[in-house]
């Protein structure tokens, strides 16, 4: 999700950048094998892309990747929120925009029970939309199960995140994901405002920008 721009130190970031830092979570990654990834726009449509290309077997078929859209809406002054949905939107709303198609997921893809589901962004912020995304794609995948009686089977959740920021949450991930390492952050930077090149009205300078960080 795009960063509030009251932060006055930025980190201007590389297209470059991005796509070593995929290379490195995808190592990671492949331990894993995603059987499907979900990417949050429009911040995780482009690592999600980038991924595929190093996750993908050779003579397998393409990863698929399905994109969900989530706003987030803040309310100043609001306490840390408690790790369920129902109470997050007391401090910050999180307002679906896309979600997925189920019925047309199981006609083309297969529904997502006892898969490995990776869901992609790029900054690991407040922590909140990652955690509604996860919370409701979990719960959507228990009604399937349930429906279709697959109860035993086992559903999988990662979570990839070019950056995550070193700061408290409002909002935090089930414990044996930590713990299991089905968390993965390609770098942990400190609470700055990430300037991403899919942002930039000037590509030349925004590389020059990256670039020059990197100098020092």
């Amino acid at each position: 999700m795009v960063e509030s721009e009251k932060m006055t130190e930025k980190e201007y970031v590389s297209y470059n950048e991005v796509h070593k830092l995929c290379q490195e979570g995808a190592e990671i990654l492949k331990n894993f094998k995603p059987d499907l990834m979900i990417a949050i726009g429009g911040g995780g449509f482009i690592p999600a892309r980038i991924l595929r290309t190093f996750l993908k077997e050779p003579g397998a078929k393409n990863i698929p990747i399905q994109a969900i859209g989530l706003s987030l809406y803040e309310q100043i002054g609001q306490g840390p929120l408690t790790a369920t949905p129902e109470k997050e939107q007391a401090g910050m709303e999180v307002v679906r925009t896309q979600w997925l198609d189920f019925n047309n997921l199981e006609q083309h893809a297969g529904n997502l029970i006892g898969k490995k589901i990776l869901i992609v962004d790029e900054v690991d912020d407040t922590r909140t939309t990652l955690h509604y995304a996860l919370s409701e794609l979990q719960k959507d995948v228990k009604a399937q199960a349930e429906k279709l009686g697959r109860k035993d089977e086992e559903t999988s959740f990662y979570i990839f995140v070019l950056h995550n920021k070193d700061k408290p949450k409002h909002a935090e991930l089930p414990e044996d994901m930590i713990s299991e390492g089905r968390y993965i952050a390609a770098r942990t930077v400190p609470d700055i405002w990430i300037a991403y090149p899919w942002e930039a009205r000037d590509i030349d300078e925004q590389t020059r920008l990256a670039e020059l960080k990197n100098q020092h």
